[in-house]
């Protein structure tokens, strides 16, 4: 089969390279976090309906620890023979300048394939808390001490924070926690004054009025909260932060293979079911080239690397 027969056939077949044609094993996506979180979901939403398109069977595996970094290894170091897949996120372009000792290099050693989402953060505080407005709620802090929870140190949501507290000129406190939950879980306790976090771990609590969101991190405002507005119309000009999830590969994978799985993913995210449940979680589907991918992730590098350096983070 020529490039050309490959790419023109049918998305029910296998992918046809050599070394996957000679080969019935499934295809294994690895998820460098524990199971239960959003990455975690959105990479098994997708994997249950991409193995079908590209007639395989794909196994999700959890690999977390290190900062995704022990799972994000594991695919560095497999075959770039499309047998070994990352759901990747943000934190590709984050630990490359939080951990410097790493034997990989998290941008420069994988093949992006697709993003599939789009990640907007939000500030949320208490429904009873006297602040309604994410300038009230800088007023305040500047006259009482103000502990902003994240899911955890070099997070998204951590560097978001960081931009925010300089560019409100505030003294806020960063709380670091081992995931989203047990910041909320402190939030709604009333420990923390608020929490920075991914828009799908709050959105049920901001709908069902148990917290307020004050701000919203993306350039516009989100379909799964449009009351709450962004940061930028709050006056933070230049603001435009977004997560994501998405799939990636071992550096070195073949072009073709990178180009059918991408254009499997985008069917994947054209699907009506799966669109619900994202935006059920708050997420936005994404559907763009590998290109597109590979851009982010270096942007984003860029973007990150002074505000960690400014703040002197190092995770080794």
């Amino acid at each position: 089969m020529n490039r050309r027969q490959f790419l023109a056939a049918p998305a029910a077949t296998a992918l046809a390279t050599p070394a996957l044609a000679q080969s019935e094993r499934p295809i294994r996506l690895v998820v460098p976090v524990a199971a239960g979180g959003s990455q975690d979901v959105v990479g098994r939403l997708v994997a249950r309906h991409l193995g079908p398109l590209l007639g395989t069977q794909i196994v999700v595996e959890n690999h977390p620890g290190a900062g995704s970094n022990i799972g994000y290894e594991l695919v560095a170091r497999s075959r770039a023979d499309g047998l070994t897949l990352l759901g990747g996120s943000d934190s590709l372009s984050i630990n490359k300048s939080l951990f410097r000792r790493l034997s990989f290099d998290p941008v420069e050693d994988f093949a992006p394939i697709a993003q599939a989402t789009s990640v907007p953060q939000i500030l949320v505080v208490r429904a009873d808390f006297p602040a309604t407005t994410f300038a009230q709620f800088v007023e305040l802090s500047r006259n009482a001490p103000t502990a902003i929870g994240t899911p955890g140190n070099g997070s998204l949501s951590h560097l978001l924070t960081e931009l925010a507290k300089q560019a409100t000129e505030t003294n806020w406190t960063h709380a670091p926690y081992r995931g989203g939950a047990l910041a909320v879980n402190d939030l709604l306790g009333g420990s923390l004054q608020g929490v920075m976090i991914n828009i799908g771990a709050v959105a049920q609590h901001v709908q069902a009025g148990r917290l307020r969101g004050l701000a919203v991190s993306t350039g516009s405002r989100t379909q799964a909260l449009p009351e709450v507005p962004t940061l930028i119309e709050a006056g933070l000009s230049g603001v435009d932060v977004a997560g994501w999830h998405g799939i990636v590969a071992p550096k070195g994978t073949p072009t073709e293979i990178v180009t059918r799985i991408n254009q499997a993913v985008s069917q994947v995210l054209a699907q009506a079911e799966v669109r619900e449940r994202l935006s059920a979680l708050g997420i936005d589907p994404v559907i763009a080239d590998a290109n597109a991918l590979a851009v982010k992730i270096r942007e984003d590098a860029e973007r990150w690397a002074p505000v960690i350096q400014r703040i002197g983070m190092q995770a080794d």
